[in-house]
């Protein structure tokens, strides 16, 4: 119950592109707002984008606005959903583990206190 799977972190250039995926397996209904969050070295986690899964509203990051968007699978299935973060014109201030995050809290937006499910996490590193 609450498993999240991440995958599409790796390597890209200054300027580049890449996409993540976050797969929440278990009963859907109780994950309405799923986020994702990243860490940098010596750095404290920041929120970067979280969708409210019933209505699809967003939120994101000033830092992000307008390179990163979060999106989600449509497809009706009960037994897991998944999420996408979109990232373009990566610079090197991006570079961090990104994790993937579930509340059942519709407000929860950007608070990682207020978020239960977390992914193990995925490394993006965005060089020169």
């Amino acid at each position: 119950q609450g498993q999240l799977v991440e995958s599409g972190g790796g390597s890209v250039q200054v300027g580049g592109s890449l996409r993540l995926s976050c797969t929440a397996y278990g009963d859907s209904y109780s994950r309405v707002r799923m986020a994702w969050f990243r860490q940098a070295p010596g750095k404290e986690r920041e929120g970067v984008a979280s969708i409210y899964t019933i209505l699809g509203n967003t939120d994101y990051a000033d830092s992000v606005k307008g390179r990163f968007t979060i999106s989600q699978d449509n497809a009706q299935d009960n037994a897991k959903n998944t999420v996408y973060l979109q990232m373009d014109s990566l610079n090197a201030e991006d570079t961090a583990m990104y994790y993937c995050a579930a509340s059942f809290l519709k407000l929860a937006r950007l608070d990682a206190s207020q978020y239960t499910w977390w992914g193990q996490g995925t490394q993006v590193t965005v060089s020169e």
